[in-house]
């Protein structure tokens, strides 16, 4: 089964700065698709890589590991930094524990980091069992397309395959491990309503990372897929504020400065 449009990978060049774009577990960048293009139509060059086992079947999906979508991220960020003076990377659920992964690995590449409902801890108790189950039940019930907003889709699968989950599950212990690496820009959205990711990892993060300029804006209408619910537009706009502001500051030596009371500004 191949992807269909609104799934496949995204690519426009554009300017100076790169942003990649990863999407979340299961799903595709169909999640991410109106954000990169309104991101590109700001003159930036964006990627939106299909990471690998996604858009063809759940089945496929359980012979995939995180290290092979943690490579597909790593090589579009290699290659967008070759091109580009500057590269953001932004990322939804898995998609910002991969981001972060990104950072920690490759500091000099990443400037800057944005995050929508990262996925990077879960209080899940069920999760224990994961180990032995994935042996048993290769699949349960779909996480996709939490999404508060009617008629969107970000064309993930109607099943969670359980390799793949528990594999997720340790890239989660890794990144956690390595936050303290984590020293770039951060700016995170966080849904108050979120039926996939619980509220366990974003204090992880912020408490955790060594960035100096962090800001968490809290999204009260939307759910988990945020990017392509009610909130989308405060994504985008918010994102791209952070993008200029961050390149300013890169130009000008200037120190951090978060942009107070439009969001929880933590530090």
């Amino acid at each position: 089964m191949h992807a269909p449009s609104a799934a496949a990978p995204f690519f426009r060049d554009g300017g100076p700065t790169g942003v990649l774009l990863c999407h979340g577990f299961t799903g595709s960048p169909a999640s991410m698709r109106p954000w990169a293009e309104q991101l590109a139509a700001a003159g930036h060059t964006v990627h939106v890589p299909l990471l690998p086992g996604h858009g063809t079947s759940w089945r496929e999906m359980n012979l995939t590991r995180w290290p092979d979508w943690f490579a597909a991220v790593e090589n579009a960020l290699l290659r967008l930094d070759e091109r580009c003076d500057s590269v953001v990377v932004a990322g939804l659920s898995m998609g910002g524990g991969l981001a972060l992964r990104l950072a920690q690995v490759h500091p000099s590449a990443v400037s800057a980091l944005v995050l929508v409902n990262p996925s990077v801890a879960s209080a899940d108790r069920r999760l224990r069992a994961l180990p032995l189950l994935q042996y048993v039940v290769p699949s349960l019930a779909g996480l996709g397309n939490d999404i508060a907003k009617p008629g969107q889709d970000e064309h993930a699968y109607p099943r969670t395959p359980l390799r793949a989950l528990h594999s997720l599950t340790h890239l989660w212990k890794v990144v956690v491990r390595d936050l303290p690496a984590v020293t770039q820009p951060l700016l995170m959205f966080r849904s108050a309503t979120d039926h996939v990711v619980d509220g366990s990892g974003a204090p992880l993060i912020i408490d955790g990372v060594s960035s100096a300029d962090v800001t968490e804006v809290v999204l009260h209408r939307s759910y988990h897929v945020a990017t392509l619910d009610y909130d989308a537009d405060t994504i985008f706009t918010r994102s791209a504020e952070f993008i200029e502001r961050v390149n300013q500051r890169a130009k000008t030596g200037a120190q951090p400065n978060s942009d107070t009371g439009r969001g929880e500004v933590r530090r």
